[in-house]
């Protein structure tokens, strides 16, 4: 027959993991009835859960502060133990932690339940070995029966936070250090799980739950953890030995650490305690500690606090006297003074207050109200006036709080931003009403207020839980860290098409071409441990990528200006590179991602190859003309001369302003001017420029070598194959040269049109000396009349009053090669007019002949006034170096032997004839 139906009074002593709890539920189940206190809300909810799943909702009560659930048919009861209804009876009776008489604060609650609460058919009191010398002298008749612990308990000794091993429960003593090493644990281990008495049961079994369930692998507690939570934690790792008990900060006894450190293992799984390193010397554990610790030796406890539970009412002097005497025996010391009498002995002050307290049972009812829990730990005085505010509505009138008052604090309270500490504060106030609600003789509508209160603590604590888990807990960087260890085993990584990379199904960032982005939500100090997590598992991805990359078109690369207008270089939405200054122009230096540079070696080298490749492909396609000049400029075999203008033609890009360079132009010969128009270039009346360099392929290009070369920003581009631009937005005309633009007037249009138009106005000049130039050309290129006359006066014509003698049909372009016309030409345009582009080997005379009408077309629609112009010629640039009037220095040679006179060079901009050589650059281009 088991012992404990042979005796109604058991003490069941022992360490903690010996199942004392669970075996106070076992012998209470058994009987008809019974009651158990316990020392926190939390585990009174928790066996309340245990037990409603054994006998059903409707026959089981939780009793606490701030929360009654008591069923008409309850016939178990589970409380706090200062919550437990001592006026009921019934068959079992159990006190748990009743060591816990003790304490300063509470302890006079737990003795009285000891030596006074008792059930019909058995009582059992549940407590720390400790606790055995104080039974035997306050309970002779108790059978005291000894539960060792299930399994071993070592000491692990110190170790850093980062150290700790998986499933262990870091226990510190205030709220700061709960918070600061929860933010260590989140940023080296992924996250911990909070535990604290001040929690609401929701929110602590949300957390608790989230620790069980394996979301997080740590626990932070305070010393609530050792008043028998049960929690699959194997290690206990102290971060303090001492604690502030409310009136001092002093050290842990034995007997507390025993009792959380107790709380590693699990049944008849070991387990092991320790310190954080960094304890003071002071704080650290002796080897004599230890190893009572370790075989659960703790001093035994000599006196018990305790406090009258039956005091006199009769006056407020004799309630607080009362409260305030001194036990009888040995074995008992008066408790300190706790904040309740506190608070009362500070209302007993207030003539107010006083004076509504003058009969037994509205002093009683001052002494109920002062046994408000200071939930928010405010302390005496506040919580004195807090109680004052209500008792004018308790003592007097209905004797009720009215309902608009507990409404409306209800309401302020409704809230559910703010932070950790703001919805902490706002929790316990909330409790405070909870607590009140219960009363149901103190409110009005007591079953509203107490589904209110309950609702409103239910919302705070739901927004405690995600306040905690999101401050607290990083699941990504749970995942990495884990995957992070050696022994670890593989884990699923996946990139998905958008390129967020996915570890276990969480985002560590996204993977664009080669460049690892952590994630815009992700702390700063997250990213170190994320990039080495990419490093890790991206890898084989990287590889993979170069060697994509390694065999992939030259179509998946572009180059475009950056954010900064840097030219850089482009894999899809990946930057690789960006050109900056080289030794010239044409060889920019290509500067790579950090990214590239920190792959492997082989992998690095795969793309840096495959980039080097495509920019010599791209200057190759888009700047061939320019790459031969370059390559012209530097051959011995190249004329000195030609090799002088090649050398200034790739420094302006391809495009030159002929008056700037005009005296090196005169300075060639036939044959080395054959030179330069085989190599493409187009001498032109305003421009010298190559032919290809107008296709948006050559003027993006050589816009991004110019930016490079320069160290600027790309110029923006203007639209593809446009040839005029009405405004133009460059900081200065070079930039507009760059793109192929002049600047006429306060117009640009592209070079080759220019010269197509001084072209037009040549073959004009054939018809007579004073000759009108058809403004069709100019308007199908959008040209306004403004900036085509100054086009015009710029190429050396002269608007003139005068009119033509005769009328003639417009010239061939035989005729004009006979004359001595400035050169001019026309390159490539590439221009989308209205009429058709001028085929590739054609003069822009020929596509002029095509394009003339009949002789008897019918006359077009009388138009503006008709402009007439005469050819005054263009002036040479002066020489810096001339420094006398030329005639004079002819008039002082001519009696020394001078060569016979020639004729006078005409002060024009000309090299000869610029049809014939559009003639010979057809003939070429032919060939």
């Amino acid at each position: 027959m088991s012992p404990f139906l042979q005796s109604s009074l058991v003490a069941v002593l022992g360490p903690t993991n010996t199942g004392k709890t669970h075996l106070a539920i076992e012998r209470m189940c058994a009987h008809s009835s019974g009651m158990i206190g316990f020392p926190l809300r939390l585990l009174a909810r928790e066996v309340y859960d245990r037990v409603v799943a054994l006998k059903g909702a409707n026959r089981v009560a939780l009793v606490t502060g701030e929360e009654k659930i008591i069923p008409k048919d309850a016939q178990w009861f589970l409380c706090t133990a200062e919550a437990m209804p001592m006026d009921r009876e019934f068959a079992f009776v159990a006190i748990d932690e009743a060591q816990i008489g003790i304490d300063p604060e509470r302890g006079h609650i737990f003795t009285d339940r000891m030596l006074h609460a008792r059930g019909r058919e058995e009582t059992m009191i549940l407590g720390s070995e400790s606790l055995r010398p104080l039974v035997e002298a306050l309970l002779p008749d108790a059978e005291i029966v000894t539960r060792p612990r299930f399994s071993t308990l070592s000491y692990a000794g110190p170790r850093k936070l980062s150290r700790l091993p998986r499933r262990s429960a870091i226990v510190a003593f205030s709220l700061e250090d709960v918070y600061a090493i929860a933010e260590m644990l989140r940023r080296q281990h992924g996250g911990a799980a909070i535990v604290m008495g001040s929690l609401s049961p929701q929110t602590r079994n949300a957390q608790v739950e989230m620790y069980q369930d394996g979301e997080v692998d740590y626990l932070v507690a305070t010393d609530a953890i050792g008043m028998g939570l049960n929690l699959d934690v194997t290690h206990v790792a102290f971060a303090a030995l001492k604690k502030f008990d409310g009136r001092r900060r002093r050290p842990l006894t034995l007997a507390e650490i025993g009792q959380i450190a107790g709380r590693a293992g699990r049944h008849q799984k070991d387990g092991s305690f320790g310190v954080l390193t960094g304890l003071a010397n002071s704080d650290a554990l002796t080897p004599e500690d230890i190893e009572k610790l370790e075989s659960h030796h703790f001093p035994k406890l000599e006196w018990l606090y305790w406090r009258n539970a039956e005091p006199d009412f009769g006056s407020l002097d004799r309630l607080i006297g009362s409260l305030e005497e001194f036990p009888q025996g040995q074995r008992l010391h008066a408790a300190p003074e706790a904040v309740d009498l506190a608070v009362l002995k500070r209302l007993a002050q207030d003539q107010a207050v006083a004076g509504l307290a003058r009969s037994p049972d509205t002093i009683r009812l001052l002494w109920e109200a002062a046994s408000i829990p200071d939930f928010r730990k405010v302390g005496a005085d506040h919580q004195a006036r807090f109680v004052a505010s209500l008792w004018p509505h308790l003592a007097s009138g209905s004797g009720r709080i009215p309902h608009a008052r507990m409404a409306q604090e209800i309401a302020r309270l409704e809230n559910v931003q703010g932070d950790i500490a703001t919805l902490g504060a706002r929790i316990a106030a909330a409790r405070s009403w909870s607590y009140i609600a219960q009363k149901s003789r103190w409110v009005e509508q007591p079953e509203a207020m107490v589904e209110r209160t309950r609702a409103l603590e239910s919302r705070l604590s739901d927004a405690m839980h995600s306040q905690l888990t999101q401050r607290f807990v990083d699941k990504r960087t749970r995942v990495l860290m884990r995957g992070l260890l050696k022994d670890m085993l593989h884990q699923d990584v996946v990139v998905d098409d958008d390129g967020k990379v996915l570890v276990e199904g969480q985002e560590i960032g996204t993977l664009k071409g080669f460049q690892f982005v952590v994630p815009s939500d992700s702390r700063r100090e997250d990213r170190k441990m994320l990039l080495a997590a990419a490093e890790r598992y991206l890898g084989r991805i990287m590889t993979d990528n170069a060697d994509a990359l390694a065999k992939a078109p030259d179509s998946v690369l572009k180059l475009v200006p950056d954010a900064d207008g840097q030219p850089a270089i482009l894999w899809g939405d990946s930057r690789l590179a960006v050109l900056v200054r080289g030794k010239t122009l044409l060889q920019p230096e290509i500067r790579f991602e950090r990214s590239i540079k920190d792959m492997t070696p082989e992998d690095s080298q795969k793309v840096m190859d495959r980039v080097k490749a495509w920019v010599d492909a791209m200057k190759a396609k888009h700047l061939q003309g320019l790459v031969r000049i370059d390559a012209l400029a530097n051959e011995p075999e190249t004329p000195a001369a030609v090799r002088a203008l090649f050398a200034q033609i790739v420094d302006a890009g391809g495009i030159l302003s002929r008056r700037d360079i005009d005296q090196a132009v005169r300075a060639l010969d036939n044959d080395m001017r054959g030179h330069a128009r085989r190599a493409g270039l187009v001498f032109g009346a305003l421009d010298i420029f190559h032919h290809a360099l107008m296709k948006p392929g050559a003027v993006l290009w050589r816009t991004a070598l110019f930016a490079a070369y320069d160290e600027e920003p790309m110029i923006e581009q203007a639209p593809d194959n446009a040839v005029h631009l009405k405004q133009g937005t460059f900081s200065s005309a070079g930039h507009a040269t760059r793109l192929g633009f002049r600047k006429i007037g306060d117009e640009y249009v592209r070079v080759d049109m220019v010269e197509r138009l001084v072209k037009q106005a040549h073959e004009a000049r054939k018809q007579d000396a004073v000759f009108a130039v058809d403004p069709a050309l100019a308007t199908s290129l959008g040209l306004s009349q403004a900036c085509h006359e100054a086009l015009l006066d710029l190429a050396g014509f002269v608007k003139t009053d005068d009119r033509p003698a005769v009328v003639e049909a417009p010239a061939t372009v035989a005729a004009a090669s006979e004359t001595g016309a400035p050169e001019t030409g026309a390159a490539e345009s590439g221009a989308e007019a209205e009429k058709p582009a001028v085929p590739a080997g054609e003069t822009e005379a020929t596509a002029a002949e095509e394009e003339e009408k009949p002789a008897d077309a019918t006359p077009a629609e009388p138009g503006p006034a008709i402009q007439y112009w005469r050819w005054k010629g263009m002036a040479r640039k002066k020489n810096q170096h001339q420094s006398r009037p030329r005639e004079k220095h002819q008039k002082k040679t001519k009696g020394k032997g001078a060569p016979a006179k020639r004729k006078a060079e005409p002060v024009l901009a000309t090299a000869g004839g610029a049809f014939a050589e559009l003639a010979a650059l057809r003939d070429s281009m032919k060939k």
